[in-house]
């Protein structure tokens, strides 16, 4: 448990003080030098709940834990209403906003979630992440992978148990579950290379990035970046969430800065590109390097703008001649729909290879073992930021 201040300090120091948080640059720069872990097992506020933020990970325990600002009776004084510590600082407020990233039912289920995440991690940044004995074949090929992916684009599936098909059996370990959540997040091994894995979920509008999702996402990059984890994205992007609430969002800026720590990341990066790949959220797909590789299948679909979406403002001069709208639309659709195949892309060099799904986990093993042979441990170019 820990609380913010007190007024009772002042009689005690027999006078007031300036607010400081001593030690706190120790804290911070911390972020930069090895892994850190944050638990909430009790009620915590203030100082404390500033600590359990400012962690590379943290977890609350659900029903008996709390994080807040300042507690109910400050809220109270200061006529921002009548509420419980539950209220104000639930588990299930917390770990949908990304003030916190994981929830668990138990204290003990915490120290094990703390544990897991740190046997990815690297002592400090002066060392690598430990390369596990792996029991798991290289060259393992999941059947059910060919059919992952409906033939109708409308149509969505769940990504988690494709990210669990590829990557070595029972490694992953996902962070940040229940915010931002058309992003995937997580930490797996690929023949026993610790790895940082994202992935689009169809599930949720469609895998557009949302300004939470994005928030993730500059999380997930920089530690990865930090400790020195390659990167794997399964790409399943149709863009930035549009519409209203999005720009009322942010989603934009959020966007850039999820982007930008996409693109500042040291570390070896690869992408699978599963299916959509569409707009400046799309482009997440590649980044120039020596030790960057992708590959796509056949089901990959990608462009500027989805076609359907982007047909009817493509081709609005045309369309508004015409004296048969919808016959002439469906024209526009049928040729268009002629060239959209990713096997003419791959003619025309726009993507390096179109393998079988079944093959994407030997693929994914081989560049994990030229990428950590690749990495250095040395300090990231920035500073992580909580």
């Amino acid at each position: 448990m820990g609380g913010g201040g007190s007024v009772k300090t002042i009689e005690m120091a027999g006078r007031t003080y300036i607010p400081a948080v001593a030690g706190w640059e120790t804290v911070v720069n911390q972020l930069a030098t090895a892994p850190s872990v944050a638990l909430a097992l009790g009620s915590v506020a203030g100082i404390g709940a500033a600590r359990v933020a400012t962690a590379h990970y943290s977890v609350i325990v659900k029903d008996t834990a709390q994080m807040m600002i300042a507690g109910p009776a400050l809220v109270d004084w200061a006529s921002q209403g009548d509420v419980s510590k539950e209220e104000l600082g639930a588990s299930k407020i917390h770990t949908r906003n990304g003030a916190i990233d994981d929830e668990a039912a138990t204290e003990h289920e915490a120290f094990d979630m703390a544990k897991k995440f740190l046997s990815y991690m690297p002592e400090n940044v002066d060392q690598l992440p430990t390369r596990h004995s792996c029991d798991d074949p290289q060259n393992r090929r999941e059947d059910f992978l060919m059919q992952a992916v409906p033939k109708d684009p409308r149509k969505v599936y769940k990504m988690r148990p494709v990210i669990e098909a590829v990557m070595d059996k029972g490694s992953f370990f996902e962070i940040g579950r229940k915010w931002g959540r058309s992003i995937i997040t997580g930490l797996a091994r690929l023949d026993g290379v610790p790895v940082a894995v994202f992935a689009e979920d169809p599930m949720i509008y469609g895998g557009a990035w949302t300004s939470d999702s994005c928030r993730k996402l500059i999380r997930h990059c920089d530690l990865a970046s930090t400790f020195h984890l390659p990167l794997v994205h399964l790409v399943d992007c149709p863009g930035f969430l549009i519409g209203k609430q999005s720009e009322e969002n942010a989603t934009i800026r959020y966007g850039a800065q999820a982007l930008a720590a996409f693109g500042q990341a040291s570390v070896p990066f690869c992408s699978v590109v599963v299916r959509k790949a569409f707009g400046v959220a799309g482009a997440a797909n590649t980044k120039p390097g020596n030790h960057h590789f992708r590959f796509a299948w056949p089901s990959g679909d990608w462009g500027s703008l989805p076609i359907e979406g982007g047909i009817e403002v493509a081709y609005k001069a045309e369309l508004a001649e015409s004296d048969d709208y919808d016959g002439d639309l469906a024209k526009i659709k049928e040729r268009l729909n002629r060239v959209r195949s990713p096997f003419r892309s791959a003619e025309y060099f726009e993507i390096e290879e179109i393998i079988d799904p079944r093959d994407t986990r030997p693929n994914l093993c081989r560049w994990a073992n030229l990428a950590y042979g690749a990495l250095k441990p040395v300090p990231a170019s920035f500073t992580y930021r909580p």
